[in-house]
């Protein structure tokens, strides 16, 4: 999945001798990592809290003997980068599908707004969760209150005839926030469990955009507000995800598009400048390819063995 950034990390510290874990040698070669893992599309500020630790991790073996500097540089490089995304680690079932379950019991429908720009793979997305939605056996409605882009609701609407979900839509240029509380009102009278309202993403610093959003959340009251962010747009999504946790505030991420030849660096980068979980993957084009984020399994896919 990150086979840049993995190969690069390795050929920095197979040329680790002994001698480099004093803290006067360290210097260089921390410095190396981190300019590999800036040009891996890791921000600077992710890179740097990264060697930070890093430094602090290899700097309490100096005076150790080893063998092997290898699995010591590989372990402490981990740790670090475990630390990093501490916030991401969260179960999704407590996150989604528990405050599902709380929800039914108030006898509410549970509302997730998902935000993201163009392009992201949003629309397909909607269709994966909602994927893992009806295979739990819930029922789903979609707010198709993304007026603004042409054929946005035409692409959603076959999604929604594949998956055999009812969507709500007005015309082209309506409002928004109208169609997610018609979207809302047919869930409580219906009975349905979850309302998704896909939402436009013309530019992430649209002050319309931001407007529109804003009435969206007051209007609605989503339970659980999702930044969709495109994996190979490398150090582009970071600044997206930084603008709408600021302008509108979201609570989780998924990331998209990691069966591409993505470098990796941003998935780190977003959840750790946004401070928010990262709850999905995708990795593919079926419904299915939605992948549980595990804070472990992109560490063993980033440090090498």
């Amino acid at each position: 999945m990150f086979d840049k950034l993995k190969s690069g990390l390795n050929n920095v510290i197979k040329k680790l001798k002994i001698k480099d874990l004093s803290e006067k040698e360290l210097g260089p070669v921390i410095d190396s990592l981190k300019e590999l893992m800036i040009k891996n599309e890791v921000s600077y500020r992710t890179a740097d809290s990264i060697c930070i630790e890093l430094k602090k991790e290899l700097i309490k073996k100096e005076h150790e003997r080893f063998k092997n500097i290898t699995p010591i540089v590989t372990d402490a490089l981990r740790n670090s980068v475990r630390k990093v995304l501490e916030i991401t680690n969260v179960d999704v079932n407590d996150v989604l599908f528990n405050q599902i379950e709380k929800a039914k019991q108030e006898k509410r429908p549970y509302i997730i707004c998902m935000l993201g720009i163009n392009g992201t793979g949003k629309t397909t997305t909607i269709a994966k969760i909602t994927k893992k939605l009806l295979d739990r056996k819930y029922t789903v409605v979609w707010s198709a209150s993304d007026t603004y882009r042409s054929g946005s609701i035409q692409q959603l609407g076959k999604h929604a005839e594949k998956l055999g979900v009812r969507m709500i839509a007005h015309d082209y240029g309506g409002d928004p926030a109208a169609v997610a509380i018609d979207a809302i009102d047919h869930a409580e009278t219906k009975g349905i469990d979850v309302v998704i309202i896909d939402t436009a993403g013309r530019m992430q610093n649209n002050v319309n955009l931001v407007r529109e959003l804003g009435k969206i959340m007051r209007l609605t009251e989503p339970d659980l507000k999702i930044f969709v962010g495109d994996s190979l747009a490398g150090n582009d999504v970071i600044r997206q995800a930084e603008q709408f946790n600021s302008e509108i505030g979201f609570d989780g991420i998924i990331m998209t598009k990691l069966d591409s030849d993505a470098k990796g660096g941003a998935v780190i980068s977003v959840a750790h400048i946004t401070n928010k979980p990262i709850l999905f993957l995708g990795v593919g084009q079926s419904y299915d390819d939605l992948k549980e984020f595990q804070p472990e399994l992109i560490i063993k896919e980033v440090i090498p063995l």
